[in-house]
Formats: structure tokens, sequence, C-alpha cells
């Protein structure tokens, strides 16, 4: 991941904490050992909570495979994951968003190309929680460590939010 992207606004940033940044590293470096497993887990939450979200991913719509060992799912679903945690883990060090402005546009597109709404964020986040939680020993679960990574997703969302521009 680059430095050399946009993102949230550096205010929104500067709220980020060295002990929030501190509770994202511990943390990811525990999961990132199991990214292939979490990265499945996560989305295999999201479509528990929201079934109709399936319909969001052209891979899916036709596919019998069992979402469990749909080969393409699990691609996707663990490069989200590992996107959404390093960008997280570089949050306060890089003060910004840390995905390529390549990339954000991209994911901005898509999204708007796929017809997501803030709904669907919402579900996600929620469900990125849950695995993180679940992910962890659960004497390092905290209210704190969930606003920290709660805030962290919001930056990420927020910066590709911004390159949700529908096309011309």
């Amino acid at each position: 991941m680059s430095v050399e992207g946009s993102g949230a606004s550096g205010g929104a940033v500067a709220g980020f904490s060295e002990e929030k940044e501190a509770l994202v590293l511990k943390s990811w470096a525990i999961m990132k050992k199991d990214s292939a497993n979490l990265g499945l887990r996560f989305f295999l939450k999201i479509f528990e909570i929201a079934p109709s979200a399936k319909e969001l991913f052209p891979f899916l719509r036709n596919s019998d495979a069992p979402l469990e060992t749909n080969p393409k799912l699990k691609t996707h679903a663990v490069s989200v994951f590992i996107m959404t945690c390093e960008a997280a883990a570089q949050l306060r060090k890089a003060g910004k968003i840390t995905v390529r402005e390549t990339t954000l546009k991209r994911l901005g597109g898509t999204h708007v190309k796929y017809g997501v709404a803030d709904g669907h964020f919402e579900v996600t986040r929620f469900a990125l929680l849950e695995t993180i939680k679940e992910a962890l020993p659960a004497d390092m679960w905290s209210p704190e460590m969930k606003n920290a990574w709660g805030e962290a997703y919001d930056q990420l969302v927020a910066a590709i939010k911004q390159e949700m521009k529908p096309s011309a």
C-alpha cells in the first residue's frame, strides 16, 4: 500500500491517537497470520447479516458453489480484509488513508457501478468489528479496541466515498 493516496481530511485523522494506533497494530499483528480465514469469515458474516448483498457481486450471482468454497469470493474477501487492516495500521503514521489514489478511484467507481449504498457500508462495518472481536483473545477486545477499528474503517470508507462518482 502506498502513502501517495488521497484520503480523509488530515483533521479527521488527527483524532486517531497513539493509543488507537497501538490497539490496531497489536491486534492486526495477531490477525495477520490468519488473514485468509478471517477474510472469508468477514464476508460470510456480511452475507449472514444481509443476504441480498450477494447480488452486489457479479461472480456470486450465477454461482452454485457454496460461499465457503467459492474461490473468487475467498480471493476477494482476503484482499479486502488485508487492505482494510493494512490501511488501519498505517492511518496514524501516514496521517491519511494509505490506499493508492488509483485504487481508491477504482474502488469508488466499482462501488457506484454495483449500487453500493451507505447501508452496505454499515453492514460491512458491523461484520468487520464482529470478525475482529471473534479473532482476538477475549481479554484483548474492549470498547477502546472496537472504537479504534471503527474509526479506522470510517476513515477508509470516507476515502472511498470521495471517489464514488457516477461515470459520465
